[in-house]
């Protein structure tokens, strides 16, 4: 009777897997939790690298748009200024740029100035603060030689402009302005007119 505890229960399976001094389960478990850190490494990495570029982006978007200057610029017709000179034939008006600011940001406009044969444009030392889409008035002395072919021929006259963006930087700017059959040639027809008339009588 003694030989019955000696039988073995082949029914009995060890559940364990084959290395039974269990460091297979070990080392899956530190397998899994590798694979999952860099996993979620991976993906912090991704989200910070795509908010550093979005911040970038958004950093140079706005760089770009302070520094950004658009002008649109055109004579007003509040004209005044004397009759000139007999002798030289120049008069001299008083007038006015109307400037907008078409740009997306706030700029301010200083000294304005141009030239070519015939007219002669320059501020009066003043400058104004435009909003974005807003519009300024400039006051400007306008010299005429009313014997000059070219002071209102159909090309527009360039002005120089100081502009300070909204980064504080200075900046020149050219933008074209049509001259011929507006205000100031209008101001300066009946002048000259008067000027040749009492000319050719001096004559």
């Amino acid at each position: 009777m003694s030989a019955e505890h000696e039988v073995i229960d082949l029914d009995e399976h060890d559940h364990r897997p084959a290395d039974s001094d269990g460091t297979v389960p070990d080392r899956l478990v530190s397998r899994r939790t590798m694979n999952v850190r860099l996993v979620a490494a991976l993906v912090i990495g991704v989200v910070l690298g795509g908010a550093g570029a979005s911040e970038l982006r958004v950093s140079r978007d706005e760089r770009e748009r302070n520094a950004s200057v658009v002008l649109v610029a055109l004579p007003e017709d509040s004209v005044s200024g004397d009759s000139g000179t007999e002798v030289l034939g120049v008069i001299q008006l008083d007038g006015q740029l109307a400037v907008i600011n078409a740009g997306p940001a706030p700029i301010t406009v200083g000294a304005a100035a141009g030239q070519r044969p015939g007219i002669q444009v320059r501020d009066t030392g003043q400058s104004k603060l435009l909003r974005p889409g807003g519009t300024g008035w400039i006051d400007v002395k306008v010299r005429i030689e009313c014997s000059s072919s070219t002071a209102f021929e159909s090309e527009p006259l360039s002005i120089r402009s100081s502009v300070e963006t909204a980064d504080r930087r200075i900046r020149e700017v050219n933008y074209p302005v049509a001259v011929k059959g507006g205000a100031w040639d209008r101001a300066a027809e009946m002048p000259c007119a008067y000027l040749s008339y009492a000319g050719k009588r001096g004559g």
